[in-house]
This record gives C-alpha cells, sequence and structure tokens, in this order.
C-alpha cells in the first residue's frame, strides 16, 4: 500500500509541475506568429504528456500554421523543446467551437480514423486543410455523422497493429500535407 501512494504522490507532483511549466511557456505562446503553412493540427481531447508536446514540435518542423487544443486545460511542454513558443495554440471547449472556427476560415477538416473511408495518400488536400487527431485510447470526441463537412482520413497500415501513436500519425500526415503543398526551402546561411 505505501509504495501505491508513493506511486499516486509522484504522478500528482509531475502532473503539477507540468501545469506550471504550461502557464509559464503559454504567455510566451501567446507572442507566437502564424507558421509559413496553411496547415493546421487540431489535438482533441489528447492526454496531457508527451504527445502533445511532440505534436508541436512536429508542426514547428513543418511551419504549421497552429493548432487548435480541444478540450484541454494544459499539457506538459517539455517534449516540444520550445516549440510551443514557436507555433500558436488556440483553445477549445468543445470539438463544435473547433470546427465552426475553421469552417469560418474555409478549411476543410479531416478526422484521423482507423476506419476512415479516405486513404491519406488517395486525397488531395485542399491548402487550408485542418487535421483532427483524437485522444491516444478513446478516440474521436465526436461522432463524424455529427459533422458532415468532417472527412474521415486513415493513414494505409499493412502490419497486424491497429493504429499509429498520436504524435507519429499527425507526423505522417503533416508530411504528406507538404509533400502535396510544398514550401520553399529556407535560405541558406552564410
Amino acid at each position: 500500500m505505501p509504495n501505491r501512494q508513493a506511486a499516486r504522490r509522484e504522478k500528482r507532483e509531475n502532473r503539477d509541475r507540468a501545469r506550471e511549466r504550461f502557464f509559464l511557456e503559454r504567455r510566451k505562446n501567446l507572442l507566437a506568429e502564424p507558421g509559413q503553412s496553411p496547415l493546421v493540427m487540431v489535438l482533441d481531447h489528447l492526454k496531457p504528456d508527451f504527445n502533445v508536446g511532440k505534436i508541436f514540435r512536429t508542426a514547428d518542423a513543418f511551419a504549421a500554421r497552429e493548432v487548435h487544443m480541444v478540450g484541454m486545460e494544459y499539457f506538459d511542454p517539455s517534449p516540444a523543446m520550445g516549440s510551443f513558443r514557436w507555433v500558436p495554440a488556440r483553445f477549445h471547449d468543445s470539438f463544435a467551437a473547433c470546427h465552426d472556427a475553421l469552417l469560418a476560415e474555409d478549411y476543410t477538416l479531416f478526422a484521423l480514423d482507423v476506419a476512415g473511408p479516405e486513404l491519406l495518400d488517395e486525397v488531395r488536400f485542399p491548402e487550408r486543410s485542418a487535421f483532427v487527431m483524437g485522444h491516444e485510447q478513446l478516440g474521436l470526441s465526436f461522432q463524424l455523422a455529427d459533422f458532415p463537412r468532417v472527412r474521415g482520413l486513415t493513414i494505409p497500415q499493412f502490419g497486424k497493429v491497429q493504429s499509429l501513436n498520436v504524435s507519429i500519425a499527425a507526423a505522417v500526415v503533416m508530411y504528406e500535407y507538404l509533400r502535396q503543398w510544398p514550401l520553399s526551402p529556407p535560405a541558406a546561411q552564410d
């Protein structure tokens, strides 16, 4: 029993430290400029651990415009390796609010789903595309049928595993988007 209590206390302390780091970094994020690409990532109720930070790091690497966070109060920014300072974050209480905001900006939304009817490598993405990534275990917080303008999308897989880690799936999606909508490489430093 004492070991279980110590483990709970350590988990709570780690969560509290992550919250502290988040709120310190959040102030810096308010100054972040949109990335060069119109690409938007939507994180739908993800766990506040390492995946969110990794997605911010990848969004920075691929010059994403911004990352929308649905139903998330905070996350541990440490795995972002500073990228949370450079990629704007927008927070929404519900997916419906995020959905409406992106549609108002003329975005086409794609929700990653293992049973998605469209295959990533067969879709020609509009330039203003937003990709919704669901919770690591529970998936999307909404039913696709309730949002007919959100297109279901899946990453073709050929092994026995049913799905990819959410941060890996996000990286694959961002890469495919930029393959279709390439940016000019940054000028070489002298």
